[in-house]
């Protein structure tokens, strides 16, 4: 009997410690990568701007092959919605178009569903380096809601390599 107090009793006092901290964590997450792809901005930006693109290229996209994909409005323009559902990995929600300046950034809206409900502003932007070779940029900011801010760290820690990863997977799609 005395075992499981304890055991509970440590278990409370870890659960405690997690919540005060998270109490002085910051709550807003944010984090940007880049990439230089020998490519044309158009074409580069003409890719980027279709959400059902990101198919090919993007890393969280690519979780679940057989997840459940929904398309509300015209890809490409302001108010297209991609919506999924698919497993633990690639959870449920859905992103928004929210703002296109052509040729040059792309402003969407990610809302999670699943695991957690969460919103955060991804922007992609394209800068002509020359004729043939464009930088990208790729932010992806929010806010965690108390206490599930205590995994910012791990966010920040989390996005940039899958984030690295997908950029590396565009920049080949778009020079081969």
């Amino acid at each position: 009997m005395n075992i499981i107090l304890t055991i509970l009793l440590v278990v409370a006092g870890i659960i405690a410690l997690l919540l005060i901290l998270a109490v002085f964590m910051k709550r807003e997450h944010y984090v940007r990568r880049e990439i230089i792809i020998n490519a044309p901005r158009q074409k580069v930006f003409d890719y980027l701007k279709l959400l059902k693109n990101q198919e090919e290229f993007n890393q969280h996209a690519k979780a679940d092959s057989d997840r459940k994909k929904e398309f509300k409005g015209t890809d490409g323009t302001v108010g297209f919605i991609y919506a999924w559902n698919g497993n633990k990995d690639a959870g449920e929600g859905e992103k928004e178009i929210k703002n296109i300046i052509e040729g040059k950034r792309i402003e969407t809206e990610i809302r999670f569903v699943k695991p957690m409900t969460t919103t955060a502003c991804i922007i992609m932007e394209t800068e002509s380096l020359s004729d043939d070779r464009t930088k990208v940029y790729w932010s992806n900011a929010g806010t965690l809601k108390y206490p599930i801010n205590i995994m910012v760290p791990m966010v920040e820690k989390m996005l940039p390599k899958d984030m690295d990863i997908s950029l590396s997977m565009l920049k080949n799609i778009l020079e081969n």
